[in-house]
């Protein structure tokens, strides 16, 4: 924190405190890469301190708030080597990972893996804002299961009616097609359950879910039967249904519910 001095009317020295800018380590051996991160955090008021290599980066580990690590750097390195150095010296230090696949689990229980390809420079951004809040003592409250299974949902498209749900029904997150065609947010479903909510899919999905959690074998279904909405009066849709289990953000037992519409055709 820096004290700048302002003179009330009575002339007296007040102190205004202004907080200390962040500075972000940003590993990464493509000098392209660190050009565009480095852009974009210093004009959204960050101080960004690029590196290309793993020696590099531990030089700096004292000096920064957050660090940033690609994943896999060239010449057999890798980010993680700098993630633990800095979890043994500094665990207070959040660190995000950019990676191409979210299959691993790197650093503390704080950190934030964002998947290259599908993360847009707004994840970045959000991510660091969060861990910024967290650093300055404010309460942040981060979805972990939208931030987890957004990526999903990005890599199938947005013709795609997403829903996922752990074994008993419960939802954890569905995505905007899903909740337009139920005409309710996407935040009034996470803890609400399938089944009770609506108790007709029951008889034809309850075990399907169930199975498919708990062999891990997944199921495919061609039918109009079992699908969260109606059609439109005089219409037919034929729908392409995927079931497929999941490891959810917590470790349970999950499963993907994909629906994607084949044809509408008239009703006979």
């Amino acid at each position: 924190m820096s004290n700048d001095f302002t003179e009330d009317d009575e002339n007296e020295q007040v102190a205004v405190i202004t907080p200390a800018t962040i500075r972000v380590l940003l590993l990464d051996d493509s000098p392209e890469n660190l050009l565009l991160r480095s852009t974009i955090l210093r004009q959204h008021g960050y101080d960004a301190v690029p590196v290309a290599t793993v020696e590099e980066a531990e030089e700096h580990l004292n000096e920064i708030d957050i660090a940033v690590l690609d994943y896999h750097l060239g010449a057999g390195q890798f980010g993680t080597e700098v993630a633990a150095r800095l979890r043994e010296q500094h665990p207070q230090i959040p660190i995000i990972i950019l990676s191409a696949t979210l299959e691993r689990r790197f650093g503390g229980v704080e950190d934030m893996h964002l998947l290259k390809g599908y993360s847009s420079v707004d994840d970045l951004l959000s991510a660091l804002r969060s861990f910024e809040a967290k650093r300055s003592g404010r309460p942040v409250v981060v979805d972990a299961r939208d931030f987890f299974y957004s990526r999903i949902n990005m890599a199938m498209g947005g013709d795609v009616v997403l829903e996922i749900l752990d074994r008993d029904g419960n939802w954890q997150y569905v995505n905007d097609a899903c909740a337009g065609l139920l005409g309710k947010p996407r935040s009034w479903f996470p803890g609400r359950n399938m089944f009770e909510e609506t108790p007709e899919l029951a008889a034809d999905w309850e075990e399907i879910i169930r199975t498919v959690a708990d062999t891990r074998e997944t199921y495919i279904d061609r039918t109009f039967r079992g699908l969260l909405n109606l059609p439109k009066r005089g219409q037919e849709w034929v729908w392409n249904v995927l079931a497929f289990p999941i490891t959810l953000h917590d470790n349970r037992k999950g499963v993907v519910l994909s629906a994607r519409i084949l044809e509408r055709k008239p009703a006979i």
